[in-house]
C-alpha cells in the first residue's frame, strides 16, 4: 500500500461519527467508575436493613448527593481519594445502622 490509503483511513475515521456514549476514557477511568459504582451499589444494598422508611429514603438521598456533587471529577487521583473518604464513611454509617 502506498501512503495515499493510509491518509484514506485517517480521513474516513476523522468522519465517522462520534459514538453515541460520549467520549471514550481511559483505562484507568474505567475502573475507577468500576469502584465507584461498586460502593453505590453497596449503598443501597445497605440501606434496605434500615426499617423506617423515611430515614431509608433520607439516608439515600445524602449518598446521591454526595455522588452527584462529584459526578463530573476527571482527575484520576481526586476520584481515588473521594472512593476512599466514601468507603470510610459508608463504613461509619454502616456501624450506625448495624446499631438500630
Amino acid at each position: 500500500m502506498d501512503s495515499y490509503d493510509f491518509r484514506f483511513f485517517a480521513t474516513e475515521a476523522a468522519r465517522r461519527p462520534k459514538s453515541r456514549f460520549g467520549p471514550t476514557v481511559s483505562l484507568e477511568h474505567f475502573l475507577q467508575r468500576g469502584k465507584v459504582l461498586s460502593l453505590w451499589r453497596r449503598v443501597l444494598r445497605d440501606t434496605r436493613r434500615i426499617g423506617d422508611l423515611q430515614t431509608r429514603a433520607e439516608t439515600r438521598k445524602m449518598a446521591r448527593d454526595e455522588f452527584e456533587l462529584n459526578r463530573n471529577v476527571k482527575d484520576i487521583s481526586q476520584i481515588k481519594y473521594l472512593i476512599s473518604t466514601g468507603k470510610s464513611q459508608w463504613d461509619a454509617t454502616e456501624r450506625y445502622i448495624d446499631g438500630l
